[in-house]
């Protein structure tokens, strides 16, 4: 483990949700947010409506440009992100889960507190230095963030769907050149 699990767990989040914005989009409707919380089974307020789905979409510009950004840039969104909410940080232990922070309180919108927990994931990534661990995915047709959390940084694709796609072109080419 590379950060806490919480912090993972953030980072994962985060990802999916900028990913679900690249094509085909796969947070549409509320049977997509409910895949999403099945994934990432979040406390706290949900509304599940029209609304929040909007949120969620509106958001996700917003955390690509987040988890992408150089060292100092990511920090600059971190601070950014911190500074538009109300903070109220408490320890927290439920759902089998032990102690960890939550930062904002558990009525704010969804949307937000994903925010939040992404700009908190964000301050680890940053103080560890380890941004390279988040980047576009190698796959050329792909523009997916990959998010890198084995210990020999040998993550370079999204998905095993585009990793596969890769590993095939790669021995077609070693086939045709023999």
């Amino acid at each position: 483990m590379i950060f806490t699990d919480d912090t993972e767990e953030a980072l994962r989040s985060a990802v999916w949700l900028a990913n679900s914005a690249e094509q085909p989009d796969t947070l549409t409707d509320l049977d997509d947010e409910h895949a999403f919380l099945r994934e990432f089974p979040y406390t706290g307020r949900l509304d599940r409506d029209e609304v929040e789905v909007a949120s969620l979409r509106d958001l996700r510009p917003r955390l690509r440009a987040m988890l992408l950004a150089p060292r100092d840039e990511m920090a600059a969104h971190v601070n950014d992100a911190l500074a538009e909410s109300r903070l109220t940080p408490a320890l927290r232990r439920h759902d089998g889960l032990d102690w960890h922070l939550h930062a904002v309180a558990d009525e704010q919108p969804f949307a937000e507190r994903i925010l939040i927990e992404t700009a908190m994931a964000l301050i680890d990534v940053i103080r560890a230095d380890e941004g390279s661990r988040l980047s576009v995915c190698d796959d050329d047709t792909c523009q997916s963030i990959a998010l890198d959390l084995s210990r020999n940084r040998s993550k370079r694709y999204c998905s095993t769907t585009c990793a596969n796609r890769n590993a095939v072109a790669a021995y077609r080419a070693r086939r045709t050149a023999e």
